[in-house]
């Protein structure tokens, strides 16, 4: 079973913050214009309203109460712009999250629930890193996918995979 009944409140609350801090670490891992942050914020919030149709009763019912609490992007809403004082911090914090969601998962959600959960959330940080181009000038000479933003996706990925 994978309703919200399933878990405690704290729970939820670490299922339910954690795809909308999957977003603020991802977009804070290669400094950026308030442009291209603004950019990767609404992709982010974009991604995790497109898990209301991912199949999986888990990943629905978060981006549900995700969207509910934050707005739905097809109605206009705007993702909030973050920027954390201390990015390392706020990296680190995302990645412990995700590992106590890991093992909660690991206890409480079938297998397949708990995967797609996970592919959900790098599929979030996906979609925010490769909103915007990072580096160059003007827009030009910058690349997808900046080398401290690779990093953070491959981290967020080992840390779910374990």
């Amino acid at each position: 079973m994978t309703e919200q009944a399933v878990y405690t409140d704290e729970e939820w609350g670490l299922l339910v913050g954690l795809p909308q801090a999957v977003i603020v670490a991802a977009s804070a891992s290669e400094p950026d214009s308030t442009r291209k942050t603004m950019a990767e914020a609404a992709a982010g919030l974009e991604a995790i309203a497109a898990g209301r149709d991912s199949g999986s009763p888990l990943v629905e019912q978060v981006a549900l109460w995700v969207v509910e609490q934050v707005g739905d992007p097809e109605e206009g809403a705007e993702a909030p712009i973050i920027r954390p004082d201390d990015i390392d911090a706020q990296i680190a914090d995302v990645l412990d999250r995700a590992r106590a969601a890991t093992t909660l998962l690991t206890h409480k959600a079938g297998e397949g629930e708990a995967a797609a959960y996970k592919f959900w959330l790098v599929g979030i940080a996906e979609a925010v890193i490769t909103a915007a181009s990072s580096g160059g000038v003007l827009g030009i000479g910058g690349a997808w996918v900046s080398e401290s933003e690779r990093r953070f996706i491959d981290e967020l990925s080992d840390v779910l995979e374990s």
